[in-house]
């Protein structure tokens, strides 16, 4: 499994591996997700080097992580999402390369910390955390259950408040 930045080339491909990873019966193509990945692509919260693909033995795109810029009060931090990995390659460490990758590639770049909105018992195994824990607050308080960050060695304790998406999460 090599993991390497996504490229101008693979904008399809994640789409169409984003499609498949949530699929819904009777949800029709493109998902809210792959719709996701495409206006943050196009939008100002877009970071390139943490738009990253797995790619396997074959030379295939299976998986696609991506961070983007979001906020906790004015202080930039990085919301990660939509993580997505070809039904087919699920289960096989993909999944788990991309969210190890995302996080070291930002860690090398000084970010502070990284949200996200998912399964404590699926995240916890890379360090993330429910976000109460570090007076960080989910945009939406349902979600305080499954809101977590990971924080990096550019943290500061005192960034502290409300979670704030990059602006496209807010039509998903």
């Amino acid at each position: 499994m090599l993991i390497r930045r996504e490229l101008p080339a693979d904008a399809a491909v994640i789409r169409a591996v984003t499609d498949a990873a949530f699929a819904r019966p009777g949800v029709p193509c493109p998902s809210a997700e792959a719709r996701l990945v495409d206006e943050l692509r196009a939008g100002p919260a877009w970071l390139p080097p943490l738009s990253l693909v797995a790619i396997d033995a074959a030379g295939d795109v299976v998986g696609h992580v991506a961070c983007t810029r979001g906020h906790v009060g004015d202080a930039p931090v990085l919301a990660l999402g939509p993580l997505s990995v070809r039904p087919d390659s699920q289960g096989r460490g993909a999944g788990s390369a991309l969210v190890h990758a995302v996080l070291g590639a930002a860690d090398a770049l000084d970010e502070p910390l990284v949200a996200l909105l998912g399964s404590p018992d699926y995240y916890r195994r890379f360090g993330f955390r429910l976000s109460g824990e570090f007076g960080i607050d989910p945009p939406r308080p349902g979600w305080r259950q499954h809101f977590q960050v990971r924080t990096l060695t550019g943290y500061q304790p005192a960034v502290r408040g409300t979670f704030t998406y990059p602006e496209p999460f807010d039509r998903t």
